[in-house]
């Protein structure tokens, strides 16, 4: 397992669009990702589980992978958030 702790960055926070992002390059991965937020663990490949978190510009989240991929997809989702998501 491996875990790491994001900013967001982007204005609107975890939004419908950056969502779908992070949803199209997790699911990807073979691995197990999941996003923390308050202790609160929601499953990375599932757009509905992400913006339940509501999560908002300048919150810290973590990710948290899981299996066979897992640092591959750590460090590839690491990077997508610190890029704002693309946008």
């Amino acid at each position: 397992m491996c875990i790491a702790e994001i900013i967001l960055k982007n204005e609107a926070g975890l939004h419908a669009r950056p969502a779908s992002v992070l949803v199209k390059m997790a699911t990807g991965f073979k691995c197990n990702v999941n996003l923390i937020k308050n202790g609160r663990k929601c499953n990375a490949k599932s757009i509905i589980s992400i913006l339940s978190l509501g999560a908002k510009s300048g919150e810290t989240l973590f990710i948290e992978t899981d299996g066979e991929d897992e640092k591959k997809a750590l460090d590839s989702l690491v990077e997508l958030a610190n890029n704002n998501f693309g946008e």
